[in-house]
């Protein structure tokens, strides 16, 4: 009985079979050849991202032209008697914007890198100033005033981007210092005295915007070079509470920058270079989104900041238009709450 062999195959012969069975006749197999397609949701210069496509989703309206220039804006902040003043970073400018859109320019003073504002209750306008990205500052322009005086020096070595008081007068600031392997920025505090600094977050990758609960007991920042948004829980104004950080939410594509509170402790970020502002549950959890016009074609995807006009749920954002020539201007929309009591509307 002849013993069992194996079976040799044609290794080459299969392999050649294969490919013509999969190939087919040259016309088919280019008609039937899958192919992608953009749609509603990727096409353009900032598509949704995925998770985030059923959002519920407003378009804000034009509001107030500001230049015919793409000038970057920056800070907007609502005074006492209901004037909006924000940076204008391009020309180095503090603008003021009555509420009939009247404009005047309350402080001009080129090279500081001004960004973020706050006002205190004495109606003093904080400034964030990142001066050349190595050094910055917080200068203070007071009531009336036409110049800017220090309250932290550019020698103090922060890279100052924004700032927000807390109900007793001392202020956080953001540290935009660092890259996305080096995070050597951070979270600091200024007390009331304003002389005293304490660190509250260190080693974050460009700290940008930041924001506080209604409470106070809860800080809020977004790291540009790492698309994070931070939740920081606070014992008290300088000490973290135990298990008291967080990466609340991480970003698709660029960038986050600053954000603002409502009464409610909802949460509103600004994505630079998508045109959009996206809104948070006092958690963390995203649940809605408004958008720039026209940013379906790649206008006005600039978007940096925002404010809540104090009493009202009216949202007012700042964007500019790069390179589209449709400048630099605010935009309005409606938010989930009411704006939440600021420091500047305390009693004096």
């Amino acid at each position: 009985m002849e013993a069992h062999r194996p079976r040799r195959t044609n290794f080459v012969a299969v392999v050649a079979s294969s490919v013509a069975l999969l190939a087919g006749p040259a016309t088919a197999q280019t008609s039937a050849l899958p192919a992608l397609r953009y749609d509603a949701q990727t096409s353009g210069t900032a598509p949704f991202p995925a998770p985030e496509r059923e959002l519920q989703t407003i378009v804000a309206e034009p509001w107030f032209k500001v230049s015919d220039r793409a000038t970057p804006l920056e800070g907007p902040a609502f005074e006492r008697d209901g004037n909006l003043v924000l940076s204008d970073v391009g020309a180095g400018r503090i603008l003021r914007l009555t509420p009939d859109r009247q404009m005047s320019v309350v402080l001009e003073q080129p090279g500081e890198g001004m960004g973020g504002l706050a006002v205190d209750k004495d109606g003093r306008i904080f400034v964030a100033a990142t001066g050349d990205f190595k050094a910055g500052s917080v200068g203070v322009v007071g009531f009336g005033a036409h110049s800017m005086s220090p309250v932290m020096p550019r020698s103090a070595g922060y890279v100052v981007n924004d700032l927000v008081f807390d109900a007793q007068g001392g202020f956080y600031f953001t540290d935009f210092r660092g890259t996305t392997t080096e995070p050597t920025g951070g979270v600091y505090y200024v007390a009331p005295d304003m002389m005293t600094i304490t660190p509250i977050l260190r080693h974050v990758a460009m700290a940008n915007g930041i924001a506080l609960s209604p409470d106070g007991k809860r800080l809020w920042v977004t790291e540009f070079a790492a698309n994070r948004l931070l939740r920081i829980d606070l014992k008290d104004a300088t000490t973290v509470a135990d298990l008291g950080t967080a990466v609340a939410y991480t970003f698709i594509g660029p960038a986050p920058d600053s954000m603002r509170a409502d009464s409610a402790g909802n949460l509103y970020v600004a994505l630079y270079q998508q045109g959009r502002v996206m809104m948070f549950s006092p958690g963390g959890i995203p649940i809605g989104q408004i958008l720039m016009p026209g940013r379906e074609a790649g206008h006005n995807l600039l978007l940096t900041s925002m404010a809540l006009r104090p009493g009202t749920d009216e949202l007012y954002i700042v964007t500019n238009d790069g390179e589209g020539g449709q400048g630099a201007g605010i935009f309005r929309a409606r938010g989930f709450a009411k704006a939440l009591p600021l420091y500047s509307h305390q009693p004096r």
